[in-house]
């Protein structure tokens, strides 16, 4: 799922590695930093905690002084880096199926062929695995698997499913029953030292103040041109808050400054940078659902760019927290006051956790804020979380703004099912037919315009 762990793949020879932002490059600083310090983690005495994204405790981990490791995102580093087929091929050969998430493949692979990470050193094996169910079960066969190999403890923290989008005292009150009485104490062993409470809530209040200026990078996109892409360029922005930062200052620096960069580029009336070199001209508006492919990631983004359409809003990008829209527009902030129950609100609140009629709300929200000419699903092959009731949501989103939506196929981090040729041509139908519909509506603008023919 997330998110940045975003290094840009090698470029094919016709889509050219797009510039990158100062804060761009600072979060690839950032994140290849954290890689070195779980390198040297053993040898430092740091204990290390593997988790996932969506509905991750990374306040939690970085108040005990553990580091926390992602399995997604060395999977999707995987991807971008062009070492995915092979691990996929390595878990395959041990039994898994060709229709098993292929982020599981990927890191089960990886794991077997030495667990070496992004900056080519070895991942430290797990201390402890902590498990958040936040709509994926696939989340729980993972760390089975995880377990048998690391044979370390495993700690679930069990989230409910939001189906119809409303959290209530009893599901948060569950959570944090299983926080005090299950997860802390865990980490805490694990620590060798008691939790200060305090500490937790300073990183809680770092985290909302990293929390509002994406929240403004987000909806600078609301803006014509929009300063950035927030779906290819939007992976870049969400690594250190959806991985191993949130709840630091390096994260609040970071987004301070991609906040100030986005500023001056609406002052300016510039976008984002691309593939293809500054968007400035943007033909198309797009709200995107769904993972991007990893492994032709800059393949990807330029049959967009070279069309000249910049995604303004993705819920893919939201996959870790829903920090801009929330049920009444008001979205999900981590409360230092109230540091159990904000973490349970956060886990519950993950894109991933909510039902069809949230996500399709959701979507409607982004279609009619960002003002956006179509929608386009990315189904992905092996990923259920996302893919289950993927055309409902079409075409009630279609059915509810009167935006055309389009539909493509490919997958996580598995070559075999990206069809680029096919793909391409897909998006430039859907392309082709959103100017088609820009051209009849300005006629019948045209016409109803016109005055009257005099009887």
């Amino acid at each position: 799922m997330s998110t940045g762990h975003m290094m840009a793949d090698a470029p094919s020879k016709d889509a050219a590695a797009p510039v990158k932002d100062h804060s761009q490059v600072r979060q690839k600083e950032m994140i290849a930093d954290h890689f070195d310090k779980l390198a040297r983690a053993k040898e430092d005495g740091r204990k290390v905690v593997y988790t996932f994204v969506p509905g991750n405790l990374t306040e939690l981990i970085l108040s005990l002084d553990l580091l926390p490791v992602l399995p997604e995102i060395n999977a999707l580093q995987s991807g971008m880096r062009k070492k995915s087929a092979g691990y996929i091929a390595e878990a395959e050969k041990s039994g898994h199926s060709e229709d098993v998430c292929t982020y599981v493949k990927c890191d089960i692979g990886m794991m077997k062929s030495g667990n070496i990470g992004p900056t080519g050193q070895k991942l430290p094996e797990p201390d402890l695995l902590l498990l958040s169910y936040t709509g994926c079960f696939t989340f729980l066969k993972w760390f089975e698997l995880l377990r048998e190999e690391y044979h370390c403890p495993v700690v679930m923290l069990h989230v409910p499913y939001q189906p119809d989008g409303v959290i209530t005292a009893a599901m948060r009150t569950y959570i944090v029953d299983q926080l005090e009485r299950e997860v802390i104490p865990a980490l805490e062993k694990l620590a060798g030292k008691t939790l200060d409470r305090n500490e937790l809530s300073r990183r809680l209040a770092l985290s909302a103040q990293a929390e509002d200026d994406l929240v403004a990078v987000w909806e600078s996109a609301k803006h014509s041109p929009s300063p950035i892409d927030g779906y290819f360029g939007g992976v870049y922005y969400i690594g250190p808050i959806f991985s191993a930062f949130r709840g630091s200052e390096g994260a609040v620096d970071y987004y301070r400054e991609l906040r100030q960069e986005c500023e001056a580029r609406v002052a300016l009336n510039l976008g984002p940078m691309t593939p293809d070199g500054q968007l400035d001209d943007q033909k198309y508006r797009l709200v995107v659902e769904g993972p991007p492919n990893w492994t032709s990631f800059n393949d990807f983004w330029h049959m967009f760019s070279k069309e000249k359409a910049v995604v303004v809003a993705s819920t893919y990008t939201r996959v870790g927290g829903l920090y801009d829209s929330g049920p009444d527009g008001k979205g999900f902030r981590h409360d230092p006051a109230r540091p159990l129950e904000t973490l349970a609100d956060y886990c519950l609140g993950c894109y991933t956790n909510l039902g069809l009629p949230s996500r399709i709300d959701l979507l409607e929200r982004y279609v009619r804020d960002y003002k956006a000419d179509g929608f386009l699903i990315n189904s992905v092959k092996s990923c259920n979380s996302f893919s289950a009731g993927q055309l409902l949501i079409l075409r009630e989103v279609e059915r509810r703004t009167g935006v055309p939506g389009g539909f493509i196929e490919s997958d996580l981090v598995d070559p075999r099912y990206f069809g680029k040729a096919n793909i391409e041509n897909r998006v430039q139908s859907f392309l082709q037919m959103l100017q088609a519909r820009r051209g009849r509506v300005l006629q019948a603008d045209v016409r109803g315009s016109q005055p009257s023919a005099a009887l």
